[in-house]
């Protein structure tokens, strides 16, 4: 068994899973609700982490205009992401998962690095916050309002496929 097909089977990747991928409206309803709810957790935290820092009252990185660009464009892209994977995984939402964890760290690592650049921590660690808060309203918006649907069953008196 190849590699590639070791890690098509783990993340449960098969092409022919047993669900219809979610309705794209639902899709379209749950990315903008998640982009509305991503940006007030941001707005939470950030009132919340110059509450408790002050010393990071205006930081740039606080600024609606800087975080509401990207929040929106991952946001996006996560509502691009998910009717994908449906249509890929035989367990679609167990690989979303895995999925946001992995995009969720790797988008930990400018983080890190304004942190190792000088930047405060506190600000720092509200920023880590934020991350974390988008992947958690964004996962939970695509997989509840924009479900994967189930196949239609056979009638009761309809002959059974071989």
């Amino acid at each position: 068994m190849d590699l590639i097909q070791r890690l098509f089977d783990y993340a449960h990747i098969d092409f022919n899973p047993p669900h219809k991928p979610p309705k794209i409206p639902a899709v379209i309803i749950a990315t903008l609700l998640s982009i509305i709810g991503s940006l007030l957790a941001d707005a939470i935290l950030v009132a919340i982490g110059e509450l408790i820092f002050p010393s990071t009252k205006g930081y740039q990185h606080f600024q609606f205009a800087d975080y509401s660009k990207l929040t929106i464009i991952g946001v996006v892209i996560a509502g691009i992401g998910w009717p994908i994977v449906a249509r890929l995984s035989t367990y679609p939402r167990w690989l979303y998962f895995r999925l946001a964890i992995v995009v969720t760290i790797v988008l930990l690592l400018p983080d890190v690095a304004i942190l190792v650049m000088g930047q405060p921590f506190s600000a720092v660690f509200i920023l880590v916050l934020m991350h974390l808060a988008i992947a958690v309203v964004t996962y939970n918006a695509m997989v509840r309002l924009a479900p994967v649907r189930r196949l239609r069953r056979r009638r009761r008196n309809q002959p059974e496929e071989i």
